[in-house]
């Protein structure tokens, strides 16, 4: 992890390709846990992940269970190519002869998750292009220009991780109004289901940016210390299969490493994930709860559902996480963007 040399472009390569793969096996547990954290007391319209996603297919069919899941590929792929990468990055220039201690693992890894949120910053430039107002986007780009005091360029959140939890849960509001519907709003009508650039548009319509900046401060809360306990956790569970004092560790034991530190880590910071989707989630039924900011919603949390609450989706969640990482590890293990770079024509000196 901390090599002489290291190449950019290749990272950012196994990152993207681990990213689209992992993506695309796990999606149908994400949603899973997005709809079982999303549930609160009075209005559990599922028991259980199998449940879910039994009554995901019969009333959404097979494809119900990728819904969002452009939008997620589109914010994983580039997002995992730049965690890795930047961890690399960081352990490499904090290393002395190849070593490095436990602090300068965190470090690392805290430099790893910042560096994942600053890209959403650029996700958000991205995305406000499509938007119909020229007026909207000028405004909207002027907010987000460089000040050098301000911290608020580096922290930002992702609002395409905001629309993804829209159009995951939108299924569950749907099965509750034919279900259940007692915990619909009344006056409430149905409506189809959204495509990505609507919500966006709607969100800056009726809520103006702030409306995509919603759940800031919990998905800080859950992308950094994730990071931190994730890669030093990587790190020192492959050296322990390591073939000798240098010797790489082989695949296997690079996927079984990045499999349980991603779940650890995953269950570990799970309570901040509920608290997020929860500030993030825009529909909700006449009888749940609807919060104000991070300290309100574990004060509701804790009043009205109790600690257990904070555990809510926590397997699902491991579920999802440990895959995604494993596979990014053997991707990397196996050099995929090392082997596509070769057939570059390379430059002469």
């Amino acid at each position: 992890m901390a090599d002489k040399q290291i190449s950019l472009p290749a990272k950012l390569i196994n990152g993207g390709i681990a990213g689209l793969i992992g993506v695309t096996c796990v999606f149908p547990i994400d949603l899973a846990k997005t709809r079982l954290q999303n549930q609160q007391n009075g209005s559990r319209l599922y028991t259980s992940m199998s449940d879910c996603l039994i009554k995901t297919i019969r009333s959404e069919g097979y494809f119900g269970m990728y819904r969002g899941a452009a939008v997620n590929l589109t914010l994983v792929t580039p997002e995992k190519a730049i965690k890795l990468a930047a961890n690399d990055f960081f352990r490499h220039h904090l290393s002395k002869d190849g070593k490095l201690t436990l602090l300068k693992e965190m470090l690392a890894g805290c430099g790893a998750g910042t560096c994942q949120v600053i890209h959403r910053q650029v996700d958000l430039r991205d995305q406000i292009r499509g938007c119909e107002s020229e007026r909207v986007r000028g405004k909207y780009l002027l907010s987000m220009r460089p000040k050098a005091s301000s911290p608020r360029n580096v922290i930002v959140t992702t609002p395409m991780e905001m629309l993804k939890i829209q159009l995951q849960d939108a299924g569950r509001i749907a099965a509750q109004r034919k279900l259940m519907p007692e915990t619909v709003a009344a006056g409430t009508v149905e409506t189809k289901s959204p495509t990505a650039m609507q919500l966006t548009r709607d969100l800056l319509k009726e809520k103006g940016i702030a409306g995509l900046y919603k759940g800031l401060g919990a998905t800080l809360l859950r992308d950094v210390p994730f990071s931190i306990i994730y890669f030093p956790l990587f790190a020192n569970l492959n050296n322990l299969g390591k073939r000798g004092i240098d010797g790489p560790a082989p695949f296997y034991v690079s996927f079984i490493s990045g499999c349980l530190a991603g779940s650890t880590a995953a269950v570990a910071v799970n309570p901040v994930d509920v608290i997020k989707t929860r500030l993030q989630s825009l529909n909700r039924g006449s009888t749940e709860d609807a919060y104000s900011g991070v300290t309100d919603c574990i004060s509701k949390i804790m009043r009205n559902e109790g600690p257990s609450a904070f555990l809510k989706g926590a397997y699902c969640r491991a579920l999802v996480i440990a895959p995604l990482f494993g596979i990014a590890q053997v991707v990397y293990f196996l050099g995929v963007g090392e082997f596509i770079l070769s057939f570059l024509p390379k430059k002469d000196n």
